[in-house]
């Protein structure tokens, strides 16, 4: 006698995706998101990323049925919360380091979702893989960082810029490109918090440099 579960969609899937190992998934990921980044979005076909990893379409086909499934697992697979560990006992400094963080990453960051383009608004599993990647946890950082100045008193819970930081860190990646061709970098990025989001928190000079300067 067959058994249905044998022969059911959990079990056939499960057997296909054994048949990559997680390397090789890696070898996929990275390469469809290379490709966006370097041609965008439209022109990256399943049949070009099996070309340039050496396998069979169909090998992609059977793991992923579409193009957007298969960038929205790519982009899932690459979250990275690149704010973590940053806690030094200073909102302020807190928010130097992320800025400089930022700007270590923002180019491959901001080309990627320069890549994507129109398709992230038109396809919503796209967009939230997009969002879990590289936008929430970011921000979930970003929020926590202000979240322990309100706690020290460094701002107050009240504070009407507590709301529009994260927007404010984010705004600028994706605008500076289009406003000067250049990516914001590291260096751009700390003059920015120091010129910009420190003192809209009210924080010019925290406690912690005025301590050592004086």
């Amino acid at each position: 006698m067959t058994s249905q579960a044998a022969d059911g969609p959990e079990t056939v899937a499960a057997t296909r995706r054994s048949k990559i190992t997680p390397e090789r998934e890696r070898e996929f990921f990275d390469a469809v998101l290379e490709q966006i980044r370097e041609c965008g979005y439209e022109s990256v076909t399943m049949e070009g990323v099996a070309a340039s990893t050496r396998c069979s379409k169909s090998t992609l086909y059977r793991q992923w049925k579409t193009k957007p499934q298969f960038v929205a697992a790519a982009l899932r697979a690459s979250r990275r919360v690149r704010f973590a560990g940053i806690d030094t006992g200073s909102l302020a400094e807190d928010l130097r380091q992320a800025a400089r963080a930022a700007g270590d990453w923002s180019g491959k960051d901001t080309r990627l979702l320069q890549a994507l383009g129109h398709a992230w608004t038109a396809d919503k599993e796209l967009a939230e893989a997009l969002r879990e990647a590289l936008v929430n946890p970011e921000i979930a950082a970003l929020q926590e960082m202000l979240a322990r100045g309100v706690a020290r008193g460094e701002v107050r819970a009240d504070h009407p810029a507590l709301e529009y930081i994260p927007a404010m860190m984010f705004g600028v990646l994706r605008v500076r490109p289009v406003l000067s061709g250049q990516y914001a970098d590291a260096d751009y990025l700390a003059r920015f918090v120091e010129a910009t989001v420190l003192p809209a928190l009210g924080l010019t000079q925290d406690p912690g440099r005025r301590s050592r300067d004086d």
